[in-house]
């Protein structure tokens, strides 16, 4: 069996450098990491649509951080709307990781939440590697990335 790829889109526009804080946990499962850096979130879409196709990535993880404006919001969107595109054409997994500055008040809370999102979607992509159902386990758990996990509902 071959060894599995995980491609890391991430950008310069974000604050915080969440693929510094991922790779050390694909470096440890022993899986090829390939990156690919672009200026902002909208540009994330054809990284990952590379990775795939040049890199041969069997899953990627889009890091991205969108401003506190409205526009930002909106643009965030778009991005997602691109990944979704991108999934459905090589029909393999995106796993989103975007972070809004505005969902804290602090920059310590904000490279906290950045990191920690980051990490936990890491582990989900290395699960869905695994297989469909690796996952399932979880299924309607509340967990959370980036914050604290909610509970299920019993």
């Amino acid at each position: 069996m071959k060894t599995p790829t995980i491609g890391i889109a991430d950008t310069t526009f974000a604050v915080v450098d969440m693929a510094r804080h991922v790779m050390p946990i694909l470096a440890q499962q022993g899986v090829k990491i390939a990156r690919y850096t672009v200026p902002g979130f909208k540009d994330l879409p054809v990284a990952c649509l590379k990775l795939f196709k040049e890199d041969k990535c069997d899953i990627v993880i889009a890091l991205g951080m969108a401003g506190p404006m409205p526009i930002d919001k909106q643009c965030a969107h778009e991005a997602s709307l691109g990944l979704q595109q991108v999934q459905l054409m090589v029909q393999k997994h995106i796993i989103e990781v975007f972070v809004h500055m505005d969902e804290v008040k602090s920059d310590k809370e904000l490279k906290s939440i950045a990191i920690n999102r980051a990490e936990k979607h890491t582990l989900n992509a290395l699960a869905l590697l695994k297989s469909k159902t690796a996952l399932t386990p979880n299924a309607g758990s509340g967990r959370r990335q980036g914050k604290e996990d909610v509970g299920g509902i019993r």
